[in-house]
């Protein structure tokens, strides 16, 4: 077909490829004119301090921003938050997550979260209520995640203190490692006094200072072989130690980052105003007549493509005769006329 074919079909079908798209238009528009009036209001989050910085922070790096707004986009419309808002504000959680969006202003870390919905007076307490309980499921938990293991290392700490404690009582001495050092240190004083009075001919000195040279060997003798478990155990404290001291540091970040997502310092609240019917129409209407173009092309080139089907499938016409009238005689077919005879005397004379 050529385009001459095209624009014949479109004018023979023009009823459809404009009465489509009209009628698709209209039940559109009648739709959004006749549905109650939305009221729409927006809560803006801008907390600086929750992104970036140090490196042991919650959102940390080249994609800090990007991070946290994906997680309160998340958090905003996760079942516990609606759950928390809807008991908060008395708006069921399936008309939250329809009127709730989250948006990213720029590139930053800063936040618009819009609420839409036909009753002005909950627009206010959902937003306030939304950003709140985000922001305290993004970092509140945070909060008792740190402190629960806080409360695991000092467990650990105090369990190790115990064992070293009852590891005393059984061997009935206290800190072993101590005395060891001790005696080992009054043994090499004594051996050289020992070695000074037997220079100097001081027999009796020197007897003494062997006999307590022997008490230090016996008592390290003692103690030598118990020093591994106590070690052992004093290495567990340690690492306990070591561990609540993270523990502490990390409760401490914790908490700086939940001040630092303080509601009342990074949220404002915007005045709520009725959303305009004319931009609602024209964001319905246009998709909409579009969509009815579409559709009209297609069903014109559906009833075209059955219309002529059909023509293909009719039979063919042949002429038939006119019936002869009643009575009337058929008139013989004419016999072709005989030539006349040539005389052909005359012919040779002439």
């Amino acid at each position: 077909m050529e385009i001459v074919d095209y624009l014949r079909v479109a004018r023979r079908r023009l009823w459809v490829l404009v009465g489509v798209p009209v009628l698709a238009t209209g039940a559109a528009a009648g739709i959004v004119l006749l549905a109650p009036q939305q009221y729409s209001g927006t809560a803006y989050v801008a907390a600086p301090a929750l992104v970036g910085g140090a490196a042991g922070t919650q959102y940390s790096g080249t994609q800090a921003a990007n991070q946290f707004v994906a997680a309160f986009g998340a958090a905003v419309t996760s079942p516990r938050v609606l759950a928390d808002v809807a008991a908060d504000t008395g708006v069921a959680p399936e008309r939250l997550r329809d009127g709730l969006t989250v948006t990213q202003v720029g590139a930053s870390s800063q936040l618009e979260v819009r609420y839409a919905a036909a009753k002005r007076a909950n627009v206010a307490p959902v937003l306030t209520a939304t950003t709140t309980r985000a922001l305290a499921f993004l970092f509140s938990s945070q909060v008792g995640i740190a402190t629960g293991e806080v409360e695991a290392a000092n467990a650990d700490v105090t369990a190790a203190t115990k064992a070293i404690g009852d590891w005393e009582k059984l061997n009935k001495v206290s800190q072993p490692d101590r005395i060891y050092q001790a005696t080992l240190s009054e043994l090499t004083s004594l051996r050289q006094q020992q070695l000074s009075m037997q220079a100097v001919g001081n027999s009796r000195g020197a007897d003494a200072a062997a006999s307590a040279i022997s008490a230090a060997q016996k008592k390290l003798d003692e103690l030598g072989p118990k020093l591994p478990d106590y070690q052992a155990l004093l290495a567990q404290r340690d690492a306990a130690t070591g561990a609540l001291s993270q523990a502490r540091q990390g409760l401490q970040a914790a908490r700086a980052q939940t001040q630092a997502a303080d509601p009342a310092q990074v949220t404002s609240i915007g005045q709520v105003h009725a959303v305009s019917r004319i931009s609602e129409l024209i964001r319905t209407a246009l998709p909409v007549a579009g969509a009815g173009v579409l559709l009209g092309v297609l069903l014109v080139g559906v009833l075209e493509l059955l219309s002529r089907g059909r023509a293909a499938l009719r039979p063919t016409a042949r002429p038939t005769p006119a019936p002869a009238a009643i009575g009337a005689t058929v008139d013989a077919p004419s016999a072709p006329p005989v030539p006349a005879p040539v005389d052909t005397a005359t012919s040779v004379r002439s």
